[in-house]
């Protein structure tokens, strides 16, 4: 087994792009960025050792961190995190096999970058809801109140059942009210999977510079409308992670 060290992958950007030189890498201790260069395009990489255990979240945040300070400065496309190669020669294989590819994608997220909007359910307010909306979620609500759990558990069930369908489906509906409501101001949409059970949205936004502000204030407009339901947080903006990355552009 080598005991050189390999290169960490971050994300290809264009060529002119310079790393900030206080910027850390990933690892303990952490690594200096740099990039290693091809033609029209470059990996922002920093040395980790051979047997460097990477995946703490200190090292997820740092990849996050990295790309997300590239992407308000210049495009880029990312990495998938953990990628590791043998060193400078393996990365400019990398780019030399791809070039054309990352270099036409860079060019399309020019002037561009991610928000996610994410909201979730208040649950006392989304139940109140819910058994406000079904006659037959209130009756099964009215039989388990008050009552211990070991006799009333098959009510129990099924009004679990209840709310949880309804969750599916206010999802659905808010999720394609808001990508609906932005249509005008993004430039793609990804309508990601929900993270928790309670999750009302969880979209991601490609979105022009110039249109940021607009969106944010539809953003936060939208969310004002229901924040006696829905807990809103508005991520961003972000390196484009839902709408491309190295991976996906080299299959």
């Amino acid at each position: 087994m080598s005991d050189q060290p390999g290169l960490f992958i971050y994300g290809i950007v264009p060529s002119d792009v310079e790393p900030s030189p206080d910027v850390p890498g990933v690892g303990d201790p952490p690594g200096s960025v740099t990039v290693v260069r091809h033609g029209p395009v470059a990996a922002l990489v920093s040395e980790v050792a051979p047997d460097a255990a990477l995946g703490r979240p200190a090292d997820l945040t740092t990849y996050q961190m990295l790309l997300d300070g590239t992407a308000a400065v210049a495009p880029v496309l990312p990495v998938r995190f953990g990628t590791v190669v043998s060193g400078p020669d393996a990365a400019v294989e990398l780019l030399d096999a791809h070039a054309d590819r990352f270099a036409a994608v860079l060019d399309e997220f020019e002037g561009r970058t991610q928000y996610v909007v994410h909201g979730r359910y208040e649950e006392s307010a989304l139940i109140r809801r819910v058994l406000d909306d079904d006659p037959a979620a209130a009756d099964l609500a009215d039989q388990v109140r008050g009552r211990p759990e070991e006799v009333t558990r098959e009510q129990r069930i099924r009004l679990g059942e209840f709310i949880g369908r309804a969750v599916e489906q206010r999802r659905e509906a808010e999720s394609r009210h808001l990508i609906d409501l932005l249509a005008t101001l993004a430039v793609s949409t990804v309508n990601r999977p929900p993270s928790h059970e309670l999750d009302a949205l969880n979209v991601a936004f490609l979105v022009d510079a110039d249109r940021e502000d607009e969106f944010v204030d539809a953003v936060e407009a939208f969310a004002e409308r229901r924040r006696e339901l829905i807990r809103m947080r508005l991520l961003g903006p972000l390196a484009p992670y839902d709408f491309a990355s190295a991976h996906q552009v080299t299959g």
